[in-house]
């Protein structure tokens, strides 16, 4: 008989044109014990999108009468609109022994390690410039200003990758996507969590020791 085991919450960062989102969304499809955080957001919701499913949509009196009551575990300004991740919700699911995936930058995983210092930090990087510069070229629609300021915030976020407990360069796809899975095996092995997890087992191989 196994014992539940709390979740772990996991903070995933990168610049953009990394490959953080589709190696989550993957992962995710392949381990249902691992869960992706919905934000609450006061952006307006675009064609196909779903509330509670890619975001709570909240108007700005709401998200701020949550940021007054202490409710979100981090939150963060992007243009004129606000992102937060509920504190509840993350520590329900948590304690359900789900894993939790917050997919935030660098500022927002900060915030998170200062409120549960035991967070464990992933950072994402393109395996060269050239080929980020090529992921953030997309279409090649945007003039090269608008690529070169892009890269100009890539490098400036890059630079935070010290402060994360695990790094992985998504250069083949499948290859990052074993190296993510790789981290999340080990965290359940280790030795603080096999203990809960098989207390009764230890219990039985232990308890007539000495």
């Amino acid at each position: 008989m196994t014992t539940p085991v709390k979740g772990t919450l996991y903070t995933v960062s990168a610049p953009s044109g990394a490959g953080k989102t589709s190696l989550v969304k993957a992962l995710t499809e392949q381990d249902p014990n691992v869960t992706v955080s919905v934000s609450h957001t006061t952006r307006a919701m675009r064609p196909g999108e779903v509330d509670g499913v890619n975001y709570h949509f909240v108007d700005r009196a709401e998200f701020e009468s949550m940021l007054e009551r202490g409710d979100f575990l981090e939150q963060a300004r992007v243009f004129d609109n606000l992102y937060g991740t509920s504190r509840a919700w993350v520590e329900q699911t948590l304690a359900e022994g789900t894993d939790v995936i917050l997919e935030i930058d660098w500022q927002g995983a900060q915030q998170v390690r200062h409120l549960i210092p035991e967070t464990v930090g992933i950072f994402i990087l393109p395996p060269s410039r050239e080929t980020l510069r090529e992921r953030l070229t997309g279409r090649g629609q945007d003039p090269d200003s608008v690529i070169d300021a892009r890269m100009a915030q890539a490098v400036s976020e890059m630079i935070h990758y010290v402060e994360a407990d695990f790094l992985v360069v998504n250069d083949d796809f499948n290859e990052a996507l074993s190296e993510l899975k790789a981290i999340v095996t080990a965290r359940r092995l280790g030795a603080a969590s096999q203990q809960q997890r098989h207390a009764a087992l230890l219990q039985e191989l232990l308890g007539s020791a000495g």
